[in-house]
């Protein structure tokens, strides 16, 4: 008998560990739609009481670092894998801005920001995002299939507006959002096109949303 293996949860914490994941799954939802919405509608949209929610979360602003943090590293995963596809660099790029459509990434950081403190491990996690991000697009400039002008900061507002595309149910939703990004990587990938106007923000810009 394998002795690592994870001793099964109580039917108490697996019920906790559901609530949890309703609760997180509710959030994403709520906040998105609307960023100053109470955390009382998240418990509503969760289907769980208030007291349930907060056993968990002891405020808004916690639930709301949670969410992002989460973010981030959902995000962070998948920019070190597109820096793992020893592949072609372009397809490498752009299956990486798929999958961060899919998950979301960036959505709910960016809509809420500025109305939950940034901790510290938080700065610290997006100046690695940031890094690994503009490695990712080294490569693939050195590969001669980016525009040169393209940046960090155009990524992460690219994907933002992405998410901000809701018309039809979530498969409707989806499609379109896909629709836009693969004319947004025929666009990134004119290497030989006039040159963007303005230059692209910058660490500084996008960090200072967050109220820093």
């Amino acid at each position: 008998m394998d002795s690592t293996a994870a001793a099964p949860m109580s039917g108490r914490k697996a019920q906790a560990a559901r609530n949890d994941a309703l609760i997180r799954e509710a959030a994403r939802a709520v906040f998105t739609a609307d960023p100053g919405a109470p955390i009382s509608a998240v418990a509503e949209h969760a289907g769980v009481g208030i007291s349930a929610l907060y056993r968990r979360y002891g405020s808004k602003e916690a639930l709301l670092q949670s969410l992002a943090d989460e973010g981030m590293d959902r995000y962070l995963a998948e920019v070190e894998r597109a820096l793992a596809d020893d592949g072609d660099p372009w397809e490498a790029f752009a299956a990486f801005m798929r999958r961060c459509l899919d998950i979301g990434a960036g959505s709910l950081t960016m809509r809420l920001a500025g109305s939950f403190e940034v901790t510290e491990d938080m700065g610290r996690k997006g100046r690695e995002i940031h890094a690994a991000t503009e490695r990712l697009l080294d490569r693939t400039k050195d590969a001669g299939t980016l525009r040169s002008e393209i940046s960090v900061g155009d990524v992460s507002v690219m994907l933002e507006h992405l998410h901000t595309i809701r018309i039809g149910d979530d498969a409707r939703t989806n499609r379109l959002q896909h629709r836009y990004l693969a004319l947004m990587l025929d666009a990134m990938r004119l290497t030989d096109a006039t040159e963007l106007p303005g230059p692209p923000p910058g660490w500084l810009e996008l960090r200072g949303r967050y109220g820093d």
